[in-house]
C-alpha cells in the first residue's frame, strides 16, 4: 500500500472493552514467530483492593511507534527505521545485537531473540498493512478493544476516537511522541513502579530477570499489585562496567601525558608509558565492546552501514582517532622523532577527553534510563579518567608527589559526584527509582555495592595516598592504591549501569 504524506499509524487500546484474554498476544506470537518467553505485545494484570473488594485491571502494552523514536536514533547500524507511514520497523538481518535500542526505548518494547542474536519488536504487522490488512492483534481481539489506523487522517476511526474520547499515553516526559493511546486505563498501569510486585504471579513465579528487592524509600501504592507481566532482562552488564574503567585508564593516561615530566615521570615511563597504557586499554575496550555484541562477527557493520546520529558510531570514531594518534606517538618516539611525539601528545590529550566523555552523550540517547541522563555524567566521567590515569602512572614515577596530589583530588571528586548522583533531586519517577536502587543493590555478591565502591575506590585510596605522602611510605603503597581505586571504580560503574536498568518501564 502506498503511504500518504504525513501518515502516522498508531493504536488505540479501549480498556472499557478489554477482557484480558491474551488473544492479541497469542495472535502476535503466531503471526511473527515470537520465541517463548518474549513478547511483542503483552497483557499486564494488576489487582486493586483487598479481599473481598478486589478488582482486576488490564493494560495491553507494546511498541509505541514513536514520532521521535529513540531506538532509531541510537541504533548504530540503521537496523531500525521510521517508515513514511509512521511505523518503526526493524531489519533483523542488519542488527548486530548491541541492545542499545533496548536502552533507548522508554517502553520495554524491544527484546533480543537469543536464537538469532537480533533485536525484535512490534512492527505493526507491516507485511499485513502493505496488503491492506489490519495487524493480527486487531483482527483477533474478540471485543474490538484494539483500534489501528492513521492518526493523521481526520476521517479515520482511530483519529475520530482520539479526538472524542479522553485518552492517555505513556511516558510523555521523554519527548518521544508515543502513538499508542489508552482509553480508561487504570492510572497506575501507566506509571510502573507504583504497584507492588509480589514474588509470585497468578499463574507462575515472577520472571527472574530483575530479582533486586524494591527500595523501601520508594513507596508503592497501597492495595495495588502487579500480578502478571512480561519479564525484561538487564541487557548491559559487566562488559559495559569494565569498558568504562578500561576506557578511563586509556583516556586518563593520554590526558596526563603532556605533563609527564612535570609529574615526575622520567626515562621510559615518561617517554612511553602513557601511550603504552592508552593503546593497551583502548584495545581491551574495543574487545569488550565487540565481545558484548550478540552477533560479534558482524561488528564491521559499524563501518559499512553506520548511523551517524548514534553515539555508538561517533564513539567508535573517537576511539579510532584516539588509538591511531596514540600509535603514531609511539611510532614517532621509537623512530627517534621525540619532538613530533611530544607535539602529538597535546591533540591526543583532547582525544583522550573525548574518549572519556563520549559515553555521556550515548547515555543521553538512552531514553529508557533516566538515571544515566543526568547532567553530572559528563564531568564525572572526566574526573574518573583523570583518577584512572593518575593511579595507573603513579607507581612508575620517579617523584610521584604531584601525581599523588592528583590521585587524592580526583578520588575525592569522584566520591562527591557519586554521592550527588545518589542523593540529588531527580526530576522523573524512573530516575528516582533508579537512584534508590543505586543505594541498595549488590554486585557480584557484594551487598550495597555503591557504598562499598566509594569506600574502596575513593576514600581508602585517598587516605592511603595521603599516608604515603606524609609518612614517606614505600612506593608499593601506591600500587595498592592503584588496585583499590580501579576495583572500586568497577564496582561503582557496575552499580550505576545496573541501577539504571532496574526500574520497570511497563
Amino acid at each position: 500500500m502506498m503511504a500518504r504524506p504525513h501518515m502516522q499509524y498508531g493504536f488505540l487500546i479501549d480498556h472499557r472493552r478489554c477482557i484480558g484474554c491474551h488473544a492479541c498476544t497469542v495472535a502476535c506470537k503466531a503471526e511473527n514467530d515470537v520465541p517463548v518467553g518474549n513478547f511483542r505485545t503483552w497483557v499486564k494484570y494488576q489487582e486493586k483492593g483487598r479481599f473481598p473488594a478486589v478488582k482486576r485491571h488490564f493494560a495491553v502494552l507494546r511498541c509505541n511507534h514513536c514520532t521521535k523514536a529513540p531506538c532509531v536514533t541510537i541504533c548504530p547500524v540503521n537496523a531500525l527505521s521510521k517508515r513514511t507511514d509512521g511505523i518503526v520497523d526493524l531489519d533483523r538481518d542488519a542488527c548486530i545485537g548491541c541492545r542499545a535500542c533496548m536502552q533507548g526505548c522508554p517502553y520495554d518494547a524491544i527484546y533480543l531473540n537469543e536464537d538469532t542474536g537480533s533485536a525484535e519488536k512490534c512492527h505493526f504487522c507491516a507485511h499485513r498493512v502493505e496488503k491492506q490488512l489490519e495487524p493480527a492483534c486487531v483482527v483477533v481481539c474478540p471485543e474490538g478493544a484494539i483500534i489501528a489506523g492513521d492518526l493523521h487522517d481526520p476521517t479515520s476511526r482511530i483519529s475520530k476516537m482520539v479526538g472524542e474520547l479522553p485518552t492517555e499515553q505513556r511516558r510523555l516526559e521523554q519527548g518521544t511522541g508515543p502513538n499508542v493511546h489508552y482509553v480508561e486505563v487504570e492510572p497506575t498501569m501507566l506509571h510502573p513502579g507504583r504497584a507492588e510486585r509480589p514474588e509470585t504471579y497468578i499463574w507462575s513465579d515472577r520472571p527472574p530477570h530483575k530479582t533486586d528487592a524494591w527500595p523501601e524509600e520508594i513507596a508503592t501504592q497501597a492495595d495495588t499489585r502487579t500480578v502478571l507481566d512480561a519479564g525484561h532482562r538487564v541487557e548491559w552488564g559487566w562488559h559495559v562496567a569494565a569498558y568504562l574503567v578500561t576506557k578511563g585508564i586509556a583516556a586518563g593516561a593520554a590526558v596526563l601525558a603532556p605533563f609527564a615530566a612535570a609529574l615526575g615521570l622520567g626515562g621510559w615511563a615518561g617517554a612511553y608509558l602513557p601511550e603504552a597504557l592508552a593503546l593497551l586499554f583502548t584495545l581491551i575496550t574495543t574487545f569488550l565492546l565487540v565481545h558484548d555484541l550478540a552477533r560479534p562477527m558482524l561488528f564491521f557493520r559499524l563501518l559499512t552501514r553506520p548511523n551517524t546520529k548514534s553515539w555508538l558510531v561517533k564513539g567508535g570514531w573517537v576511539l579510532s582517532a584516539f588509538g591511531a594518534t596514540t600509535f603514531a606517538i609511539l611510532a614517532a618516539r621509537f623512530l627517534g622523532y621525540d619532538a613530533i611525539a611530544d607535539g602529538l601528545r597535546w591533540p591526543n590529550a583532547i582525544f583522550g577527553l573525548a574518549t572519556a566523555g563520549y559515553t555521556a552523550f550515548l547515555f543521553q540517547q538512552c531514553e529508557g534510563r533516566d538515571l544515566w541522563q543526568g547532567g553530572l555524567v559528563l564531568p564525572h566521567l572526566l574526573v574518573q579518567a583523570v583518577m584512572c590515569g593518575a593511579v595507573a602512572l603513579a607507581p612508575f614515577a620517579d617523584a610521584p608527589a604531584k601525581l599523588a596530589l592528583i590521585v587524592v583530588a580526583s578520588a575525592l571528586l569522584h566520591a562527591a559526584f557519586a554521592a550527588a548522583e545518589r542523593m540529588k533531586r531527580h526530576p522523573t519517577e524512573n530516575a528516582r527509582q533508579a537512584a534508590a536502587f543505586l543505594g541498595t543493590i549488590g554486585i557480584h555478591g557484594i551487598p550495597r555495592a555503591f557504598q562499598t565502591s566509594i569506600l574502596v575506590g575513593a576514600i581508602v585510596p585517598a587516605a592511603l595516598t595521603m599516608a604515603w605522602w606524609t609518612l614517606s611510605a614505600p612506593i608499593a603503597l601506591l600500587a595498592a592504591v592503584t588496585v583499590l581505586a580501579l576495583v572500586g571504580l568497577y564496582l561503582y560503574e557496575a552499580a550505576f549501569v545496573r541501577a539504571g536498568q532496574l526500574p520497570p518501564l511497563s
